[in-house]
C-alpha cells in the first residue's frame, strides 16, 4: 500500500488476515504484535462468507495469512500487489500453487505449528473407536495393539510419540522418510504401504492429497488389515475411495472408520455403519488454542522475514 501526500510518498506493507473461519482472539493479538512491530498494517477479515468479499480485500494487500480458506487464480488475479501467502499450517492444497508461481506469488505454510493437536485428535478417534462409540458395551485397550503410521512427518511423529504412552507397538510407513529416523524413535519401519496395512490393526492416515495419494486408500489395500480393524483419517478426504471403503466396511463387519473430514458419502456412511463410523462436523485437528496461537503467529513471522530478509525457508512453489 502506498500512502502520500504533496511532499512524501510511504511504502507501507499491509499484511491481510482472511479467514472464514477466525483466529481465536489471542491468536489475532498475537499476529498483530508480530505484523505491527514490523512497521506492517494489519488488516482482518473475518467470516466473510462470500467469496466476492475476499476479492475486494485482496487488492490491496501485500501478504495475507489464511487458514483452510481458498486462494485460486481468480484471488490471485484480483491481488494486484500480492508478494506472499502463508497458510497457517501444514497443508497447502487450498492454495493454487501453479497460478500463484505464474503471479510471482510465494506460498508457504507452517509446517509443525499445529502437529500436537491432530495427533491427540488421532488418538482419542482411536481410544473412541476400540471402545465402540461409547455406546455401553464392552470394548477393548490400546496397549499392545499394533499402530501404524502412514506418513512420517510432524504429525505422524506426534502420533508415535503419544502412543508409546498407551503403550501400542507402532510401526510406520513413509516412502520419503529414512529408516533409521523411525528406528531412533522407537518405531518399526516397514518398506510398503501393503506390509502397514497387513500388519497393523489401526492405521492413523497422515498422507497429503496429491495426484499419486488421491483415492489410493481403497479396497485392495485395506482388505488384508487385521481382525478388528481401525482406520484413522485426520489428513484429507481425497485420499480415500469413498465408494470401496464402503463396499469393503458392508463385506467385513470388524472394520471402523474414523475420519475429522467428512466424506461427500458422510449420510451413507452414517446409514450403514451408525456403529462403526464417527466424522467431526468440520475439521478439527487443528482447532486447539495452543495450535491457533502457535500457526497464527509463526505464519506472521514468515511474512516478516519474507519481506524484511527474503527468507523463504518454508516456501512450497
Amino acid at each position: 500500500m502506498i500512502i502520500q501526500n504533496s511532499k512524501i510518498r510511504i511504502l507501507v506493507v499491509k499484511v491481510l488476515v482472511a479467514t472464514d473461519k477466525p483466529f481465536a482472539k489471542v491468536a489475532v493479538d498475537g499476529i498483530r504484535e508480530v505484523i505491527e512491530g514490523a512497521g506492517f498494517e494489519l488488516a482482518l477479515l473475518e467470516k466473510y462468507g462470500d467469496k466476492a468479499n475476499l476479492l475486494a480485500a485482496v487488492a490491496d494487500a501485500d501478504a495475507i495469512i489464511i487458514r483452510s480458506d481458498v486462494i485460486d487464480a481468480e484471488v490471485l488475479d484480483a491481488a494486484k500487489q500480492l508478494k506472499i501467502v502463508v497458510r497457517a499450517g501444514a497443508g497447502y492444497d487450498n492454495v493454487d500453487l501453479a497460478a500463484a508461481t505464474a503471479h510471482g506469488v510465494c506460498v508457504m505454510n507452517t509446517p509443525g505449528q499445529n502437529s500436537n493437536a491432530v495427533a491427540e485428535l488421532a488418538l482419542g478417534m482411536m481410544v473412541y473407536a476400540v471402545r465402540n462409540l461409547y455406546n455401553g458395551t464392552s470394548g477393548s485397550e490400546l496397549k499392545g495393539k499394533k499402530l501404524g503410521i502412514h506418513a512420517y512427518g510432524n504429525v505422524g511423529r506426534n502420533v508415535a510419540r503419544i502412543a508409546k504412552g498407551f503403550g501400542m507397538d507402532i510401526y510406520a510407513y513413509d516412502a520419503y522418510c529414512p529408516a533409521e529416523v523411525m528406528t531412533a524413535d522407537g518405531v518399526t519401519p516397514v518398506a510398503s504401504a501393503k506390509e502397514l496395512y497387513e500388519q497393523c490393526q489401526i492405521v492413523s492416515l497422515h498422507i497429503p492429497a496429491t495426484p499419486e495419494t488421491k483415492e489410493s486408500i481403497n479396497y485392495a489395500l485395506l482388505k488384508d488389515m487385521p481382525k478388528g480393524a481401525v482406520l484413522v483419517n485426520t489428513a484429507r478426504k481425497e485420499v480415500i475411495n469413498e465408494a470401496e471403503l464402503i463396499q469393503l466396511m458392508e463385506e467385513r463387519k470388524d472394520l471402523k472408520y474414523m475420519t475429522d473430514i467428512m466424506p461427500a458419502a458422510n449420510s451413507k456412511f452414517l446409514e450403514l455403519f451408525p456403529e462403526r463410523y464417527f466424522s467431526t462436523p468440520k475439521k478439527m485437528g487443528a482447532q486447539t488454542a495452543e495450535a491457533n496461537i502457535n500457526a497464527g503467529i509463526a505464519a506472521a513471522h514468515q511474512i516478516v522475514g519474507f519481506i524484511k530478509d527474503g527468507c523463504e525457508k518454508f516456501r512450497v512453489n
